[in-house]
């Protein structure tokens, strides 16, 4: 092991160390303590110029096993809306909504999931975004479903809210492990579920969950909570600051 590598190896042992008694409270009634992780910061504050950011995880097994993580941001209803060209233009036809679909998934493993996980894990677990929860608001055709998760699903990849495919988990020696988790500009904000499974012979063995949270903070919290807050208010003022400006933009062209 090259000296930085063991200088990481050796920081995270020390980390796990002064984090075993809080994790064994969390481990859900497992005994041996299979499993111990933690986050390197447990709040992302969003400030005006966010650009996204990192957050590494680190952890320890007891035992041999594969390592998945997965991470769900705030459940929330979303519309999904389906366009067809009529009379030369396109405009919604249809619509579905889906109910308790997380606003932000992450997956990380260790190994590639159908070679550590049967289909019937991942569903239960909702790991992997073909397993991710989402709940149609109404009746209707399979196929139909179907069709409109498919549009969820590529909206979500397109808006980096969602990954299709797991970043990696390493392993620093038989029981260190680390991976790091991205968090993009327009991460939502609230409160995410970071789960961590120990998995072996497609079962988990150990699992442990971490709680974390998402704000805003500065003027753009203060913004975001007279927007929600008081909606007639924030409209009034946006209105208001829209004709100053065109006032103001109009008295130095005449000017000029």
């Amino acid at each position: 092991m090259s000296p930085p590598r063991a200088a990481l190896a050796l920081l995270l042992a020390l980390l796990l160390a002064s984090l075993a008694p809080r994790a064994d409270a969390q481990m859900s009634g497992m005994t041996g303590q299979p499993l111990v992780a933690d986050l390197s910061a447990h709040e992302i504050s969003i400030t005006t110029g966010f650009s996204g950011t990192e957050l590494l995880l680190f952890g320890a097994t007891e035992g041999e096993g594969d390592v998945i993580v997965v991470v769900r941001g705030p459940a929330a209803s979303t519309h999904v809306r389906r366009k067809s060209r009529e009379f030369g233009i396109w405009i919604n036809t249809a619509s579905m909504r889906f109910d308790e679909v997380p606003s932000f998934y992450r997956v990380a493993s260790s190994r590639p999931l159908d070679q550590i996980t049967t289909q019937g894990m991942r569903q239960r677990l909702q790991i992997g975004i073909e397993s991710v929860r989402a709940v149609p608001a109404t009746a209707a055709d399979t196929a139909e479903i179907a069709a409109f998760r498919d549009g969820l699903t590529r909206a979500r990849l397109r808006a980096e809210l969602w990954q299709d495919q797991p970043a990696p988990v390493t392993f620093l020696g038989s029981k260190l492990f680390r991976t790091r988790i991205s968090f993009p500009p327009n991460v939502p904000t609230g409160i995410y579920n970071v789960e961590v499974f120990l998995v072996k012979d497609g079962r988990e063995i150990g699992a442990q969950t971490a709680p974390m949270r998402v704000k805003k903070t500065g003027i753009g919290a203060r913004i975001y909570d007279l927007a929600h807050r008081h909606a007639a208010l924030y409209g009034l003022l946006a209105v208001a600051i829209a004709i100053l400006a065109g006032w103001g933009a109009s008295a130095a062209f005449r000017r000029g």
